[in-house]
């Protein structure tokens, strides 16, 4: 019995060892392969009834996050495609996953694919640079129909019905017309100097002519608009932002669709006139297939180009200027307040003038209250309230009156405005005469120095020797002096440390 136990012992040992050198010949485990990101380009040549691809290809990972596909110049986007492939190489299962974007052209032509990045998974993917060629001409067909030498020999099959027929032709498109304009609008052919006057730029269109047309690289467009409009003899306020969002209106009788481009309000000064040049706008316009086909766009991008008409405000000096000088323009009207009922000699109160209407604020000064005796007079504080072509603007003045009586600011105060409505001057004066109760204070008498603390004793210690006016140079003469005989001091002794060297 020892011995079977014994012998079962050796057995285990071995099986043991064996395991144990199993375990150290078995090779490490592998770590997975990272995942390979690449950019898969388009065709450099296309048909204009072609689509242009750009994607990119993640191999042996799983997608989590990518960026948006590039906007590009000359084609619209129309899609995207996810494709799923997989692969076995030596029994281990590899996945690639692509994703396009397909770009519909809008027309022929050369296009530069601009430089871009496109992040997938946190890997930047740089492209652009290449040309694109979008032609109205087919690719070649890979196949071609040889006729046979001998004619009498049956046809041949040559794989299928495009090669032996071609491929269909290049569908026929038909271009619409159109009723779209663009126009410089004025709200008045004429103005007086410093009056307002509310120029656009608008882009007008029948509600039917809306599937032909949109707007093309509008961002880069608008710029060079703005600047064309600006005048360099007028105050310019800006009016709403562009807005691709129409209003409806009536133009010549007809109903149209208006797209403000630009707005802005003018206010001359001087007396030249407001040009404004001819402007142009490339929208783009579709064409139609003649006979449309169910599953497709049926339409085919184009460029239209529309020219503005130039426009001109004339502008009118204004009548007897020289008289009344420089003078705020517009229909105003005067608003005034005042901070209490009762006043009394010595405390201040403040009072408010201020002008509300259409006009520019901004010419409008502080008018300047005249001077008066026993009156003190301080500010004033300027406040605006503009609002859509004018507002308001008050100017709030302090005032403190050493003397009782009627004050009266009608006369101490007033504005001169020209108003262009009825061309004629007004003058904007106060309505309010505050009267002001009790005693004039007597003025009080000047202090005497010598009955100053201060000034007091030190005035009665002074020196009242008369001293020489020129006291002052001898000072300075002296000064000369003792710098003249320091400097010799100083160059005597280096001359004997120079000698003792």
């Amino acid at each position: 019995m020892g011995r079977l136990f014994g012998w079962i012992g050796v057995l285990v040992g071995l099986l043991g060892a064996g395991l144990c050198s199993a375990q150290q010949a078995a090779p490490p485990a592998t770590q997975p392969a990272p995942a390979e990101v690449a950019l898969v380009p388009g065709p450099a040549t296309l048909p204009v009834t072609g689509v242009f691809t750009l994607g990119f290809r993640l191999r042996g990972g799983a997608l989590e996050k990518y960026s948006e596909f590039p906007e590009l110049e000359g084609f619209k986007k129309s899609g995207k495609t996810s494709t799923t492939t997989t692969r076995i190489v030596q029994g281990r299962r590899f996945t690639d996953l692509t994703i396009t974007q397909r770009y519909m052209p809008y027309g022929e032509g050369d296009y530069v694919i601009k430089p871009f990045q496109l992040t997938v998974n946190g890997v930047v993917l740089r492209g652009g640079g290449a040309t694109v060629r979008v032609s109205a001409a087919l690719p070649a067909n890979p196949g071609t129909f040889t006729k046979p030498a001998n004619p009498a020999a049956p046809l041949q099959a040559v794989g299928d019905l495009d090669k032996l027929f071609g491929k269909p032709k290049p569908a026929l498109y038909q271009e619409l017309p159109d009723h779209a304009f663009m126009a410089v609008v004025a709200d008045r052919p004429s103005v007086y100097m410093g009056e307002d006057v509310r120029v656009g730029l608008y882009f007008f269109l029948k509600p039917a002519d809306q599937a032909m047309l949109a707007f093309h690289d509008f961002d880069d467009q608008l710029p060079p608009l703005l600047h064309e409009l600006h005048q360099p003899t007028a105050w310019q306020e800006p009016g709403p932002e562009a807005s691709v969002t129409p209003d409806t209106m009536r133009w010549a009788g007809q109903l149209y669709l208006r797209f403000r481009l630009a707005e802005n309000l003018y206010y001359p000064l001087t007396a030249q006139p407001l040009h404004f040049p001819p402007l142009a706008l490339t929208m783009v316009k579709f064409k139609f297939l003649k006979k449309p086909e169910a599953g497709q766009d049926n339409r085919l991008a184009g460029y239209k180009t529309y020219y503005s008409a130039g426009a001109t405000v004339q502008v009118r000096p204004l009548p007897q200027a020289a008289e009344h000088g420089a003078v705020a323009v517009g229909s105003y009207k005067l608003h005034e307040a005042i901070s209490r009922t009762a006043f009394r000699v010595g405390e201040s109160f403040t009072y408010t003038f201020g002008v509300e209407g259409r006009g520019n604020l901004s010419a409008i000064l502080a008018p300047a209250m005249e001077p008066r005796a026993g009156l003190e007079v301080y500010g004033p504080e300027v406040r605006e309230e503009p609002a859509p072509g004018g507002g308001r603007k008050l100017f709030r003045y302090r005032l403190v009156v050493q003397q009782p009586g009627v004050l009266p600011l009608d006369s101490l105060l007033r504005l001169v405005v020209f108003n262009p409505a009825t061309a004629h001057y007004d003058t904007l004066r106060p309505g309010v005469r505050p009267l002001v109760r009790g005693v004039m204070a007597a003025p009080a008498p000047l202090p005497k120095p010598e009955d100053d603390p201060f000034y007091g004793p030190a005035l009665a210690e002074a020196d009242t020797t008369i001293q020489s006016l020129d006291v002052y140079r001898n000072v300075r003469r002296y000064a000369d002096w003792l710098l003249v005989g320091l400097a010799g001091v100083a160059g005597f002794g280096w001359w004997r440390a120079g000698r003792r060297g």
